[in-house]
């Protein structure tokens, strides 16, 4: 069994750690967070006594951390310097392109393999262990580190060199909130022309709208029973995490001088969303602020 090493157990983290440890793998967590570190042993997990002297025997380190000056310092002041040169890196945090391709670099030039992995599928995949990774890397680092990567979770694929899981990460969740906030505005206008919204979910789901916004994260109550739609829209996926993300596409599309007005505006909405108070709701509520102007949860 592997020696594994984890930084990072938040929402995210703390469900893939387990579904390591779970596995029979030896596991070392570590948080800055006080409160994420008890939840961690809460739910059975082990902590390492010190980030140093776990690194020094680690087989494979993983982190999920929130943004990319967190993994370049992490990395660079602390996992790079005292980590064993055969371990293998696997950093699964959404970052933009520019850092993860010079964190893996700092790491080949200390003769250490490392690749990028960012996932989705939310806290409900993570819990299930049915994440998708897209990972950039080389072979040898993808082959192994897949086997660790099927415990977490379903679909793991290699996007290619470094910082490619990055690219292919911040494109899929540019076309998911652009995606969302169409459904989100067709079930509005359907509502005020009098269309039932199961009538128009059964319609759409078959036809040429359909899409994993609709089928699978239905933004309003009823069609789908697991979306967070029926929950109170309690995050799988904050407001906050989407705006993040379509800024990384935004940073991307301009240092690419790639044009993605669609990508830009909906940045512009989830930032007004996360404005009005709705930064800690799932993103598809952002059906209630595109009626209303409030957040999801707000009274009307």
């Amino acid at each position: 069994m592997a020696r594994i090493v984890f930084f990072g157990l938040g929402n995210m983290g703390r469900p893939m750690a387990l579904n390591l440890q779970n596995a029979g793998h030896q596991l070392l967590g570590h948080d800055i967070v006080p409160s994420m570190r008890d939840a961690f042993v809460a739910a059975g997990g082990r902590l390492g006594d010190d980030e140093a002297s776990s690194l020094a025997d680690a087989d494979f380190v993983f982190s999920m951390l929130p943004a990319g000056p967190h993994v370049r310092k992490l990395y660079e002041e602390m996992i790079i310097p005292h980590v064993s040169k055969n371990a293998t890196l696997v950093d699964c945090s959404t970052i933009d392109v520019e850092t993860s391709r010079l964190v893996a670099g700092l790491a080949a030039d200390a003769g250490i393999v490392m690749m990028d992995a960012p996932v989705s599928g939310g806290t409900v995949g993570a819990e299930a262990g049915t994440l998708t990774f897209m990972v950039g890397g080389d072979d040898g680092g993808f082959a192994k580190a897949k086997p660790l990567l099927d415990i977490m979770g379903k679909n793991i694929i290699h996007a290619g060199g470094h910082g490619n899981g990055q690219a292919a990460k911040i494109c899929n969740n540019m076309m998911l909130g652009i995606q969302m906030i169409s459904v989100c505005e067709a079930f509005n206008l359907a509502e005020s022309l009098g269309l039932d919204a199961q009538k128009l979910y059964d319609i759409s789901s078959t036809a040429s709208g359909q899409c994993w916004s609709l089928t699978t994260y239905c933004p309003t109550p009823g069609p789908v029973p697991t979306s967070p739609a029926n929950r109170g829209y309690q995050p799988g996926f904050t407001a906050a995490m989407m705006r993040k993300d379509l800024g990384l596409a935004e940073q991307a599309a301009t240092s690419s001088q790639v044009a993605t007005p669609l990508g830009n505006q909906a940045a512009a909405l989830y930032q007004m969303f996360c404005s009005a108070g709705g930064q800690d709701v799932d993103f598809s509520g952002m059906i209630r602020f595109l009626k209303s102007g409030q957040a999801a949860g707000d009274k009307q």
